[in-house]
């Protein structure tokens, strides 16, 4: 397959919308250092563990962290080149993929468990919205983080099986952050937020729905991902970069501890919000059937046919 140009990469993943723009600098020689972009969320904030904790430093990488809105974004600025690795849900690849974009995955991320991470999402409402059941949102005006993206796809999903027509539903795109005050000011009707600010929202206001069992009870939300071409071409690095993040799961999931106050600093979250919250699981082995769930909902409501898990994931040359 021929290398995906900036803009091409940007009409496929936009419609030719313009590309989210990333502050650039001059590569140093050495491929020990990597521009890696994220959603400011915990989910993606293995990066900062393994910064904190000296991974990275173990293995000979120097990591720069670009923060951006959305999974769309970060798809079109490693699609471009722009970026080396990007933090990436299954869905947003999956488009991806499905539009001929080479993305690949070379280490797994956040998970749902549903016995762990049910609390970690939630459609959120203000306390005084007359929105007591899924067909009560038919019509109205739902925010989430970005189009076309898993936020989009679990209000679908929810409403959809639960009685109600997400056809109708409105979605308009805005960062978590400014989402329980929009819904306090009447902005909006209802809003998909994760952690920190799922609780947030519970406490301003009520949830109508938490969690994502209606698509699996337990599947891979997101992904560390790069293109093909670029994984064949720093192999070594794909490998020590997803050696860290591996290293870097098995120690979150069992040093919340430590990890919270690593996530207070770089997401300047309050310690009291952040002691009440469900807290991220990220997977350690990357398995094509955590995988497949995300492919068939996102293929469901964004107009492919699904294809095989593995087809995401990369294969380094023998």
């Amino acid at each position: 397959m021929k290398p995906v140009t900036r803009a091409q990469a940007a009409a496929l993943l936009f419609g030719g919308a313009a590309l989210c723009a990333v502050p650039s600098r001059g590569r140093a020689q050495s491929l020990v250092n990597l521009r890696v972009a994220i959603v400011p969320i915990e989910g993606a904030s293995e990066v900062f563990y393994a910064t904190d904790m000296g991974f990275f430093a173990k293995a000979g990488l120097e990591v720069e962290v670009q923060r951006m809105q959305s999974s769309p974004a970060i798809a079109a600025a490693v699609a471009s080149n722009t970026i080396d690795i990007g933090f990436l849900s299954v869905d947003a690849l999956a488009t991806a993929h499905a539009k001929g974009i080479p993305l690949v995955i070379i280490a797994p991320s956040g998970c749902y468990d549903s016995t762990i991470s049910h609390d970690n999402v939630a459609i959120a409402l203000s306390a005084s919205s007359p929105v007591h059941e899924a067909k009560d949102l038919n019509g109205k005006t739902i925010a989430v983080n970005a189009l076309h993206s898993l936020s989009t796809l679990g209000v679908s999903d929810w409403v959809d099986q639960n009685g109600g027509d997400s056809s109708t539903v409105k979605f308009v795109e805005m960062p978590f952050p400014i989402m329980t005050a929009a819904l306090d000011a009447g902005r909006i009707d209802g809003a998909l937020v994760t952690e920190p600010y799922a609780t947030a929202a519970r406490k301003s206001g009520r949830v109508i729905a938490s969690g994502f069992d209606y698509i699996a009870k337990d599947f891979l939300v997101a992904t560390w991902c790069t293109t093909t071409q670029w994984a064949k071409d720093h192999s070594e690095l794909v490998k020590s970069f997803a050696g860290v993040i591996n290293e870097t799961a098995a120690w979150a999931n069992k040093n919340h501890e430590k990890s919270g106050e690593i996530v207070v600093k770089y997401l300047k979250i309050d310690p009291a919000a952040l002691a009440t919250m469900a807290r991220a699981t990220y997977c350690e082995p990357l398995t094509p059937a955590l995988i497949q769930p995300l492919i068939d909902v996102s293929a469901k409501y964004n107009g492919f046919t699904a294809f095989p898990a593995r087809d995401l994931i990369y294969s380094a040359p023998h």
